[in-house]
């Protein structure tokens, strides 16, 4: 599995979201909502230290961006990529089956 931030969202999360080196973002499921890959499921993000064992653990400019073990089965044969959208001000997911 692979985990990708697009200079788009990096850019977002340092600028927009005020993040700096030594901050953490995370990202795991949702119940409600649905994905490209999930029904009755969505992407969450929290800015906040991992609780639990890492799956992935990404890092750029400093900022620490990862998926714990928990949402192994959320993440399981995909490589995920974080986006961001300046025209929709959204975060775009995509779930890149491997």
């Amino acid at each position: 599995m692979k985990l990708t931030i697009t200079p788009a969202a990096q850019a977002y999360f340092k600028n927009d979201m005020g993040l700096s080196s030594g901050s953490q973002v995370g990202f795991h499921s949702r119940v409600y909502g649905k994905t490209a890959v999930h029904e009755g499921f969505s992407v969450g993000l929290s800015v906040e230290s991992p609780d639990g064992a890492l799956l992935i653990d990404e890092k750029i400019d400093g900022i620490q961006y990862y998926i714990t073990e928990n949402d192994d089965w959320f993440f399981n044969g995909y490589d995920f990529e974080v986006d961001f959208s300046p025209k929709e001000e959204n975060f775009i997911y995509r779930f890149i089956e491997q």
